[in-house]
């Protein structure tokens, strides 16, 4: 029985070695985290497959200034259909016409337009235009997805930071914990006080699971924005938080969002594209011309036959009917404008509110992180000097675990805020459209 006990023992061990050791570790810095996150995107994908659209819309209004040419044949059954050729003389015994029971036709028609009202060029500007639309969309998507990937990996860095502030004070608890342990077995301490440490103790091992199942979360997190294996363990650039310096003033954010939001540039050639869409729609009551051209042959056998019946000229088209019917076409595109133009508005106001708000709570978060040292400071200082006391019998075991339990939230808050400044900095540069993209 034991020698079975040690082999499922080793057994046991052998699998948790080698599942660790399937759990890839990869170290990545935030640059490389959102190119990962950019170049996986599933949202980008769907960009990609708009922008194609839009380029093939472009490639159908080109078309449309090229020649067109169209064959087309046709056999037919006659019943017995009479013929009078009135270019031929009368038979001269009155003899009976004669009866054609089929005939053959074919026909080449060619066609190139010369006048169009407009229509052909607006329609290429206007596929130009969206074609354009629909990059910058891509390219303000791809904003957005750089700051969900540094918002996670901010999450990743927090988590990170908290387990090893817990664990830095969860082995000083235990080293008390032990210390505590032999006062109380000389005597020195009340049983009572040694237990109120435990539970000190036993709260810090609660809080470390909870920071390694965040951790845990936020991994997997970060493993699916990157297309990465979910098992995938990735390590955080511990310089992350860095990168902070002073803000400018927000009228300069302001500027910049004006001027680099692709949002914002996208909307001005859609905007582009109805002004093109509207003198389209009023060029629908102007005639078109086209220079035409062609080749006929037809063959009734025993009656006629045409060959050699080339043909050229020019076509004129008008619709009469748009004399009194409305033109619906420019009715909508003028309908499309105003929604553009009143978009465009809203879409203004919004970014004044985004960039206004983001640079105050860039502001807030740096303000923070002074906040937070001066608390770090006084937690620890104050833990050094209760710890001090209760050595020499003047402060109580209550007071000690008190004064621990504010310096670990003290330090960890101080983490927390330079990560929490960091991403807000980030948040601030992509709101004004000048986060760039490494």
């Amino acid at each position: 029985m034991k020698k079975i006990n040690n082999s499922l023992f080793v057994i046991a061990f052998l699998t948790l070695a080698v599942s660790l050791n399937a759990q890839e570790k990869k170290s990545i810095t935030l640059d490389e985290a959102v190119m990962l996150g950019i170049q996986n995107s599933k949202n980008l994908k769907i960009d990609e497959a708009k922008i194609q659209e839009a380029t093939a819309n472009y490639l159908e209004a080109k078309n449309n200034r090229l020649p067109s040419l169209k064959v087309s044949g046709t056999a037919l059954a006659l019943a017995n259909a009479n013929v009078d050729l009135k270019i031929l003389p009368p038979s001269p015994n009155g003899g009976s016409t004669p009866t054609a029971n089929s005939a053959f036709y074919g026909n080449v028609a060619a066609s190139l337009p010369i006048y169009a009202g407009g229509r052909i060029k607006y329609g290429i500007q206007s596929a130009q235009y969206l074609i354009e639309a629909s990059k910058l969309s891509s390219e303000n998507n791809k904003v957005a997805i750089a700051y969900n990937v540094s918002q996670a990996y901010n999450n990743l860095f927090k988590a990170n930071q908290a387990i090893k502030v817990l664990e830095e004070n969860l082995s000083a608890a235990q080293k008390r914990d032990q210390s505590f342990q032999k006062l109380e077995d000389n005597g020195i301490i009340a049983r009572n006080d040694k237990l109120k440490a435990n539970l000190q103790t036993s709260n810090i091992e609660l809080q470390l699971l909870d920071a390694e199942n965040n951790y845990s979360i936020a991994n997997i997190n970060m493993d699916l924005l990157l297309g990465l294996p979910e098992t995938t363990e990735i390590q955080i650039d511990e310089n992350y938080i860095a990168e902070l310096s002073e803000n400018r003033p927000v009228s300069y954010y302001l500027d910049q969002a004006t001027s680099n939001r692709k949002d914002l540039l996208a909307i001005d050639y859609q905007k582009k594209a109805i002004e093109l869409g509207i003198k389209s729609a009023k060029a629908e009551n102007l005639p078109t011309i086209a220079l035409t051209g062609g080749y006929i042959a037809a063959d009734v056998p025993k009656i006629l036959t045409i060959f050699n019946a080339a043909n050229i000229g020019i076509g004129l088209q008008y619709n009469i009917d748009n004399l009194w019917k409305k033109n619906s076409a420019l009715l909508k595109a003028e309908a499309k404008e105003k929604e553009i133009s009143a978009t465009t508005d809203l879409l203004g106001d919004q970014i004044k509110l985004e960039v206004n708000r983001d640079f105050q709570n860039s502001q807030f978060a740096k303000k923070k992180i002074v906040v937070y040292e001066k608390a770090a400071d006084q937690a620890n200082e104050n833990y050094r000097v209760t710890k001090n006391k209760f050595d020499n019998g003047l402060a109580t075991i209550t007071e000690l675990l008190d004064a621990d339990a504010a310096q670990i939230t003290a330090n960890v808050n101080v983490v927390n805020a330079k990560a929490d400044a960091a991403l807000a900095n980030r948040k601030l540069l992509q709101t004004s459209g000048i986060l760039i993209l490494k």
